[in-house]
């Protein structure tokens, strides 16, 4: 069926939206029939409805009030955990999920007035230390030099978080098993019902996991650069990638899989673009029951460096082998779909997100974000939109503000550099980017 709502092209190239009689009985029955091309033309035609009246009235039913959005997350937390206990809602429960996302993204395109921040993560950078200088990080050179978060100031942010209703917190840096009180830290967060993880280089983890796990660590996301030789360069340390190695397995035989989750975040550049590399850190994920996020290299960190000649940043000539390792990992996900961290869809799109990177139009959901930076400055995300500092204000102050939501509707209108961070999210909650890269995921995979 036709849609009732057509786009009209002008001479000058414009495209407008005219609306036809909206026959409903034609539509319903189209809508059984199954007669429609797709869910989003329907999504589509009935938000056209909505605009064309006064979507006040429907406003309450697809965005929440910020002053009781605490509540809603506490209510989600519940749903959550309820799910992870009985498996066969899993799948069922996933699906009314990408769907309402799908929905509330549709919506919030047509009225960007819909969008709110809804702070789900909060990632800590507790310490600007690190025991490494990787090519491409400024943390322990010259970006927030010698900054470091004090105890009393994280457990606030913990607490401000636990009244919000936040659902995760992430402790990094630089290396945040630098931080001296790293263990009280995770015992204030479970202590207050935060799950928290630790974003780390692994190095030293080996040999604080033992009172680190007492504290409440249960997850560990660890950064993997390549293979031994690539590792090694990229972090300018020689010997390091076998005592990463070696202190990961010290983790593992300490604490198994049911006991602590570890996943690799997997670093695609231009120098990791490779079968080799690939190869190696599915070996290395199988051997330690561990999980893989593939983190395409950035452009638009602040703490980034692209190194000597733009090395680790992929250029036009580039396309045609990272699609071959996209091709690459796609295989290895249907191969071990619990493997990867990521859909499908998500994996099909690294081409696109690498080699286009700012060009890509994929709204950003980094409303659900809060990033907290080592010397106490607070942003939407790691990248742009500040908010504020800890020294001046509590994070309780800052979060819902009228700034707060400003920021998360910027983001999303991409009024930003527009780099790829939680990009598996954005993919998901955006209709056509899940139709195209679905379609090309099921292609790559036959």
């Amino acid at each position: 069926m036709r849609s009732p709502v057509h786009d009209i092209a002008t001479a000058d190239g414009a495209v407008h939206r005219r609306r036809q009689p909206f026959r409903w009985v034609q539509f319903a029955y189209a809508l059984l029939q199954g007669r429609y091309a797709s869910l989003s033309t329907v999504i589509d035609d009935v938000l056209f409805f909505f605009k064309t009246t006064s979507w006040d009235r429907f406003r309450p039913l697809i965005c929440f009030p910020s002053c009781s959005w605490g509540v809603v997350l506490r209510v989600a937390n519940i749903a959550r955990h309820v799910v992870r206990r009985v498996p066969g809602l899993l799948s069922p429960a996933r699906a009314i999920r990408d769907a309402t996302e799908r929905a509330r993204t549709s919506a919030s395109l047509t009225w960007p007035q819909l969008v709110r921040a809804r702070t789900e993560k909060i990632t800590i950078a507790i310490t600007a230390h690190c025991n490494l200088r990787c090519t491409g990080c400024r943390y322990g050179r010259d970006f927030m030099p010698g900054a470091i978060l004090p105890l009393d100031t994280v457990r606030d942010v913990i607490d401000d978080a636990a009244a919000a209703g936040v659902s995760a917190v992430r402790l990094y840096g630089g290396e945040p098993l630098l931080h001296p009180d790293l263990e009280q830290m995770l015992d204030h967060a479970r202590t207050r019902g935060v799950p928290a993880y630790v974003t780390t280089n692994g190095l030293l983890l080996g040999q604080q996991v033992e009172r680190l796990h007492a504290a409440g660590l249960r997850k560990v996301t660890v950064g993997y650069y390549g293979d031994e030789q690539t590792y090694d360069t990229y972090v300018q340390r020689p010997g390091r990638y076998v005592r990463f190695v070696q202190s990961l397995w010290a983790a593992r035989r300490r604490f198994g899989p049911d006991q602590l989750q570890i996943q690799l975040n997997f670093l695609f550049s231009r120098v990791s673009c490779n079968a080799g590399a690939l190869d190696a850190v599915l070996a290395l994920a199988r051997e330690l029951d561990a999980r893989i996020q593939v983190d395409i290299v950035h452009y638009s960190l602040p703490y980034f460096h692209e190194g000597p000649d733009r090395v680790l940043q992929f250029r036009p000539e580039d396309a045609s082998a990272v699609r071959r390792f996209a091709a690459r990992l796609l295989r290895a996900q249907m191969r071990e779909p619990d493997r990867f961290t990521e859909s499908a869809a998500s994996l099909a799109a690294i081409p696109d997100w690498a080699i286009n990177g700012p060009a890509m139009q994929v709204p950003c959901d980094a409303g659900k974000l809060i990033w907290i930076g080592a010397d106490g400055s607070v942003k939407l995300c790691y990248v742009t939109f500040p908010l504020g500092n800890l020294h001046e204000k509590r994070l309780s102050e800052i979060l819902y503000s009228q700034s707060h939501h400003a920021a998360a509707r910027s983001a999303f209108q991409l009024n930003c550099p527009r780099c790829h961070c939680e990009r598996g999210s954005r993919i998901e909650k955006h209709g056509p980017s899940h139709a195209i890269y679905r379609k090309r995921a099921a292609e790559t995979s036959l």
